[in-house]
C-alpha cells in the first residue's frame, strides 16, 4: 500500500515522465526489432530459454549460461543493471497504480451496479416474455372464435355509426334550442357547422329540408343576437372577439365585420385621447395649441397615460383584429375560410390590412399631435432629464405598435417626434445660451458704468472679465451636460443613426456649440458699429477693452477646450478607454492590406464625397473659429483705441477751438486740460494693464525728459522781419516739404498689437494728430505761441513713457509748435529754462 501512496517523488528518476516516454519508446522499438540507429536488429528465437524477456524464459538455465559465459566483474554488473531496471519497473508500476487509483475504484463499483441492474433485467425479461406468450395464446383463440362473424361485425359497426350520425342531425334543433337558451353560443356554431355539409348535400330529401329549415332559423336568430352583443358597447375586447370569429363562421360578410370592429375600437380609443386633449388643455385636435404650462402633470406623466392607455390598447386592438382577419390560427374553420374558398377569392386579409393600416394612421396622427403639443410646452433650459426619460419611454413603446403591424409607419413618425423634439431642444438651448450671454453683458456693463461708492473698492477689469469668462464656460458645460442625455447608452433611440452621427455633429457641435460660439464673435462685432446720439459713443470705452480680451483668450484657449470636450462627449462616446489586445492585434494585421488599398479607399472618398446629401455639411474646424475670434478681438481693440483717442481729441479740440490765442495773456502755468489728458492717458495706461501684458519698447534715450522744441527750425521763417518779400512763404512751405521728404512717416490709425504700450501708443497719436489739425486751422499772437510751447513741453515731460517710440511724440509735439508758430502773428518764442520752470511749477 505505501508503494501505491507515496511514488518516487525524484523528477530525475526513471518513473519520471521523460525517462518512461524513453523506456516505452525503447521497449517498442525492441518489440519490433529496431536498434538504436533506426535499422531492423537480429531476430531473436522466441523459443530461447536464456532470453529474459521471451514466453520461455528459464532462470535457471539463464544463471548457468552467465556463470559459464561471463567473468566476475561481468556478473557484477549484470546484476546491477537488473536491480536498476527491477526498480524502474516497480516505480513505473506504482505511478501507474497511483494514477489509476480512482479509476480502478470506479470501475469496480461500476461492474458491481451493472451485475445487479443484469440481474434484475433479467428477471423482468423473464417476466415480458410469459406475458407476450399468454397474450399470443389469447389472441389465437379469439381469433379463432369471431374468425366466422368478422364481416358481419364490422357492418353493424358502420350502421351503428351512420344512426349516430341520424340521431345527432335529428336532435339538431333542439341542441341549438338549447345552446342559445343557455348563451353557449360557440357550442351551437359548433354543432351547426359540423352538420351544415351534410344537410346541404341531402337538403333535397323533406326530412333533412325540414332539419335545415329548422337550423337556419335558429342560427339567424344566434347571429342577430351576436350582433346586438357585438354593438353594444360595455363588451369586452375578448368578447368582442369572440362574436367576430363566431359570425365568420357563420358566413357573415368580412368586410362588413371588420368596419364594425374597427368603428367599435375607434369609439374606446377616442374616449382616450379625449382624456389626453383634456389634461393638455387642447379640447379639441383641430384646435390652436394651448399656452405654455397649461398642463398639471409633467411630461413623463403625460407621456405614461398615453403609452399606458392608448397605445397599449392599440396593441390590442391590432393584434385581436390580425388573429380575426388576418393571420388566423391555421387548422381552425376560420382560417380554412380566410385562406379558401369564397373568402379568399375576394382577398379578405388584403382588404382587412388596408383597412387596418388606414385605422392605426389615422388615430396614431391625432395622437402625435397630441404628443407634439404637449413637448412644445417643455420651454425650460435646465435640466431635461423627464423630458429624455419621456421621450425614450414614447419610442420604446412605439416599438411595440411596429411588432404587431410591421408595416405601418407609425415606429418612423414616432421617431421623427423625437428628433424634433431634441432638435427644439437644442434650439432651446442655444437660446438660452444667447440670453444668458447677453444678461451677463448686461450686469458687466452696469458694473462698469456704475458709481464708485466712497471706502468701496470698485471690482477690477481682470476680475470682471474672470467673472464673466467663468460664467459663460460653465454655462456651456451646464447645457453639454444636458444634451448629453439624448445620446446616453440606456436611451433606446440613442443608437438610431441620425442620433449617432447627425445629431452630434450637426445639431449639438455646430448648431450649439459653433453657433454660440460664433454669436460671441457677432454680437462683440455690433459694439463697434454702434453709434450714440450726436455721434458720441454709446459702449462704454472700458467694455470694449474686455471684449476684446475675453475674444483674444476664446481664440487662445477657450474655443479649443469647448470643442474638445464636446468631441469628447458626443462624437468620442462610442470608443471603449481601454483597446483590447485582440483589437489591437488585428489592426496589426490589417496595416499591410490598408497601405496596399490606399489609393483606392482615396478614390472611393472622393467618389462619395461627390454623393454626400446636402444636409451633412463638414464640420467647422477649430483654426476658423479661432480665426474668426481673433478677428473680433483685433477690431474690438482698433475700436477702443479709437473712441478713447476721440474722446481725448474732443478735449484738445474744444480747448483751442474756445480760445483766443492771438489776445491771450503771458503763460504763467499750464492749462488745465493739458493736465486732464496726462490724467486720463494714466488711467488708460491702469486700466489696459489690467488686461494685456506691457509690450516692447523702443530703446529710449537718456534725455527724453528735457528735450527742447525749435520754433526757428530749418522749416520755419518769420514773417515780422523786415525782409519780408511775397515769394517768402513759398520758400518757407518748400523747405518743410522737403523735411517731411526725410522725416519717418508716422500712420496715425495703425493696427493695435495685443499689448498695452501699443494701445497707449494708438491712443496717443490720435490725440496728438487731433491737436496738430487744431492748430493748423487757427491764429496765434506771440503768447498763443507761448502757451503752445509750454502745454507740448508739459505733454513731452509724461506722455513719451507710454509709447512704444517717444521718436513719434517727439516729432508730432515738433510739428504742433512748428505749425503754431507758422500760424503766429509775431513769433517770439519763450526762453527754454521759462518753460520748464513753468513745467514744474506745473
Amino acid at each position: 500500500m505505501s508503494a501505491v501512496t507515496d511514488p518516487d517523488p525524484d523528477p530525475d528518476s526513471p518513473g519520471s515522465d521523460p525517462a518512461r516516454k524513453r523506456r516505452a519508446h525503447g521497449m517498442l522499438k525492441l518489440y519490433y526489432g529496431i536498434n538504436e540507429e533506426g535499422k531492423p536488429g537480429e531476430k531473436r528465437d522466441p523459443l530461447d530459454p536464456c532470453d529474459i524477456n521471451g514466453a520461455r524464459f528459464e532462470p535457471e538455465v539463464y544463471l548457468n549460461k552467465l556463470r559459464k559465459d561471463s567473468s566476475l566483474a561481468e556478473l557484477m554488473d549484470q546484476e546491477t543493471g537488473m536491480v536498476k531496471q527491477i526498480r524502474s519497473l516497480d516505480s513505473d508500476m506504482q505511478t501507474l497504480v497511483y494514477e489509476n487509483y480512482n479509476k480502478f475504484i470506479s470501475a469496480t463499483d461500476t461492474i458491481r451496479k451493472m451485475k445487479n441492474d443484469f440481474k434484475k433485467m433479467e428477471d423482468e425479461m423473464d417476466c415480458l416474455a410469459a406475458n407476450m406468450a399468454a397474450i399470443t395464446e389469447f389472441s389465437a383463440q379469439i381469433s379463432g372464435t369471431l374468425q366466422g362473424q368478422h364481416q358481419q361485425i364490422t357492418k353493424l359497426s358502420g350502421v351503428h355509426t351512420l344512426l349516430r350520425k341520424l340521431q345527432f342531425l335529428f336532435e339538431l334543433p333542439s341542441r341549438l334550442n338549447q345552446c342559445v337558451a343557455m348563451e353557449a353560443f360557440p357550442q351551437a356554431v359548433t354543432y351547426y357547422t359540423k352538420a351544415r355539409s351534410v344537410l346541404h348535400q341531402y337538403q333535397n330529401m323533406p326530412s333533412f329540408q325540414g332539419i335545415q329549415n329548422d337550423c337556419q332559423n335558429i342560427m339567424a336568430q344566434l347571429a342577430q343576437k351576436l350582433r346586438e352583443k357585438f354593438s353594444d358597447g360595455v363588451s369586452s375586447s375578448s368578447e368582442l372577439s369572440e362574436c367576430v370569429e363566431l359570425l365568420l363562421r357563420l358566413d357573415e360578410p368580412a368586410e362588413e365585420l371588420c368596419d364594425k370592429f374597427l368603428s367599435h375600437a375607434q369609439s374606446r380609443l377616442e374616449e382616450e385621447l379625449a382624456g389626453l386633449e383634456a389634461e393638455l388643455g387642447a379640447g379639441s385636435h383641430q384646435q390652436a395649441p394651448p399656452t405654455a404650462s397649461t398642463s398639471s402633470t409633467d411630461i413623463l406623466e403625460f407621456i405614461d397615460k398615453g403609452c399606458n392607455n392608448f397605445v397599449s390598447s392599440l396593441c390590442l386592438v391590432i393584434a385581436s383584429y390580425q388573429e380575426l382577419f388576418i393571420t388566423s390560427v391555421p387548422g381552425t374553420s376560420v382560417s380554412s375560410r380566410l385562406q379558401d374558398g369564397e373568402l379568399a377569392s375576394r382577398d379578405v386579409p388584403r382588404m382587412a390590412s388596408s383597412k387596418l393600416v388606414e385605422f392605426v394612421d389615422r388615430l396614431c396622427g391625432r395622437y402625435f399631435s397630441v404628443v407634439e403639443l404637449r413637448i412644445r410646452e417643455e420651454k425650460g433650459v435646465g435640466d431635461n432629464s423627464l423630458l429624455v426619460r419621456a421621450l425614450d419611454r414614447f419610442h420604446r413603446r412605439l416599438q411595440a405598435v411596429s411588432k404587431v403591424l410591421p408595416g405601418s409607419g407609425v415606429p418612423a413618425r414616432g421617431t421623427e417626434i423625437v428628433v424634433g423634439a431634441a432638435r427644439g431642444r437644442v434650439r432651446q438651448y442655444l437660446a438660452g445660451l444667447k440670453s444668458f450671454y447677453l444678461d451677463s453683458l448686461t450686469d458687466v456693463r452696469q458694473a462698469l458704468s456704475a458709481p464708485r461708492l466712497p471706502g468701496k473698492e470698485a471690482p477690477s477689469l481682470a476680475e470682471v472679465l474672470g467673472g464673466l469668462s467663468s460664467a459663460v464656460l460653465n454655462q456651456v458645460k451646464s447645457v453639454l451636460a444636458y444634451v448629453h442625455l439624448f445620446t446616453a447608452k440606456d436611451v433606446s433611440f440613442a443608437s438610431k443613426p441620425y442620433f449617432k452621427g447627425e445629431f452630434c455633429s450637426q445639431g449639438v457641435r455646430e448648431g450649439l456649440v459653433v453657433s454660440f460660439i460664433q454669436f460671441i464673435c457677432q454680437s462683440s462685432q455690433q459694439f463697434c458699429e454702434s453709434v450714440g446720439e450726436k455721434g458720441a459713443p454709446s459702449t462704454p470705452p472700458s467694455l470694449l477693452l474686455l471684449l476684446s480680451r475675453l475674444c483674444l483668450d476664446y481664440e487662445s484657449s477657450t474655443i479649443s477646450y469647448i470643442l474638445t470636450l464636446a468631441d469628447e462627449q458626443f462624437l468620442g462616446q462610442d470608443q471603449s478607454p481601454l483597446t483590447p489586445v485582440s483589437v489591437l492585434c488585428a489592426q496589426a494585421r490589417e496595416v499591410a492590406q490598408r497601405l496596399l488599398n490606399h489609393y483606392v479607399k482615396l478614390q472611393g472618398l472622393i467618389v462619395s464625397l461627390s454623393l454626400l446629401p446636402q444636409d451633412q455639411s463638414p464640420l467647422t474646424p477649430v483654426s476658423v473659429l479661432c480665426a474668426q475670434a481673433r478677428e473680433v478681438a483685433q477690431r474690438l481693440l482698433n475700436h477702443y483705441v479709437k473712441l478713447q483717442g476721440l474722446i481725448v481729441s474732443q478735449m484738445l479740440r474744444k480747448s483751442v477751438e474756445t480760445r483766443d490765442w492771438i489776445n491771450t495773456i503771458e503763460p504763467r502755468n499750464v492749462r488745465a486740460v493739458m493736465k486732464r489728458v496726462v490724467e486720463d492717458t494714466t488711467a488708460i495706461d491702469v486700466q489696459v494693464g489690467l488686461l494685456y501684458e506691457e509690450g516692447v519698447r523702443k530703446a529710449q534715450s537718456s534725455d527724453s525728459s528735457k528735450r527742447t522744441f525749435s520754433v526757428y527750425s530749418s522749416r520755419q521763417q518769420p514773417r515780422y522781419t523786415p525782409s519780408y518779400t511775397p515769394s517768402a512763404p513759398m520758400d518757407t512751405n518748400l523747405l518743410s516739404n522737403i523735411q517731411k521728404l526725410f522725416s519717418e512717416r508716422i500712420d496715425i490709425f495703425s493696427t493695435v498689437e495685443f499689448n498695452k504700450v501699443s494701445v497707449l501708443t494708438g491712443i496717443i497719436k490720435i490725440s496728438l494728430k487731433t491737436l496738430l489739425e487744431c492748430v493748423r486751422l487757427r491764429s496765434f499772437g506771440r503768447f498763443g505761441l507761448q502757451q503752445i510751447q509750454v502745454d507740448c513741453h508739459y505733454l513731452q515731460l509724461y506722455l513719451w513713457r507710454f509709447v512704444s517710440d517717444e521718436n513719434v511724440v517727439h516729432s508730432l509735439l515738433d510739428e504742433i509748435v512748428g505749425s503754431a508758430a507758422h500760424r503766429c502773428l509775431d513769433p517770439a518764442p519763450m526762453e527754454q529754462s521759462v518753460i520748464e520752470v513753468i513745467c514744474e511749477r506745473g
